[in-house]
């Protein structure tokens, strides 16, 4: 009960309750998974993209997410395949390095980072009839949902690793901070926070406490740019995540509600609050 309470208070405020609210008008549409997982064309026009309210939730698609950069002249991870029908793949065409991920979902669940059968993050070897197990059990729940193998991206230094996550939090085309994560496992990592000059800031968020300091990638200045142009054409607040790879920056997924609006410090509430009023007001 004591830990209820601390937890609640520490997730109030008026930016937490943004982020509700947006989750709540996003996903209580009965149209909502409809218009996520209406299928995009690479081509399609950024009024072709916004010819619904809060269009943005089609961009929680991850495919979609995928076009949507790419159109908007971002780099994306190579993809190997994408769809439902898991007879199809042939992992003797696959590389001994790839990453599948669902196209909806979050906290990396249903994320597998393959190396020659061994899935980065949890550390387990799984062998292609236990991954087509357990990706027909998340399908067998989702009537809409596919599954992309795609580039196992490698390092700045060329290693096969799980990447740094750099995690723009823009409004409106104005970057407000840089959360970088270095992730061991999905829950597990340390986290750290930039101005869009690489200067420390102040924590914005409880979760993943420091350790030693990242060094600022080769591709910064590209991310800080990419970030900045997707989120004028996003226009609302959002959280834009990138890698810094061998071959550049590379864009990862747009996150509209980060946590839920949990686990912000008290300063990281009323910093993101002032950026939202300034640079997006009146915006849900």
């Amino acid at each position: 009960m004591f830990s209820f309470i601390i937890n609640y208070f520490r997730d109030s405020g008026a930016f937490p309750d943004r982020i509700r609210n947006r989750h709540k008008t996003f996903w209580s549409d009965p149209d909502a998974e409809t218009i996520r997982n209406t299928k995009m064309l690479e081509n399609a026009t950024l009024a072709q993209w916004q010819d619904v309210p809060h269009w943005q939730r089609k961009l929680s698609n991850k495919n979609n997410a995928r076009l949507f950069a790419k159109g908007q002249g971002c780099q994306v991870a190579d993809l190997y395949w994408k769809g439902r029908d898991l007879k199809e793949i042939d992992f003797d065409k696959l590389p001994a390095q790839y990453v599948i991920r669902p196209t909806v979902g979050h906290g990396s669940k249903g994320v597998y980072i393959m190396d020659a059968g061994l899935n980065h993050f949890d550390q387990q070897r799984y062998t292609p009839d236990q991954i087509l197990e357990r990706l027909q059990l998340a399908l067998d729940k989702n009537p809409d949902l596919e599954f992309l193998f795609e580039e196992f991206v490698q390092t700045e230094d060329g290693r096969y690793t799980i990447p740094n996550d750099f995690k723009f939090l823009c409004f409106n085309g104005t970057v407000a901070s840089i959360v970088v994560i270095d992730r061991i496992s999905p829950k597990v990592g340390y986290s750290y926070f930039y101005d869009e000059q690489w200067n420390k800031m102040k924590r914005l968020h409880h979760l993943y406490p420091g350790k030693d300091e990242p060094v600022k990638p080769a591709c910064f200045e590209d991310m800080l740019e990419q970030a900045k142009r997707l989120s004028k054409a996003y226009g609302i607040f959002v959280r834009i995540d990138f890698f810094a790879t061998s071959k550049g920056a590379v864009f990862c997924e747009f996150t509209p509600t980060p946590a839920k609006g949990r686990g912000f410090t008290t300063y990281g509430k009323k910093f993101l609050l002032e950026y939202w009023d300034q640079y997006c007001p009146g915006m849900i």
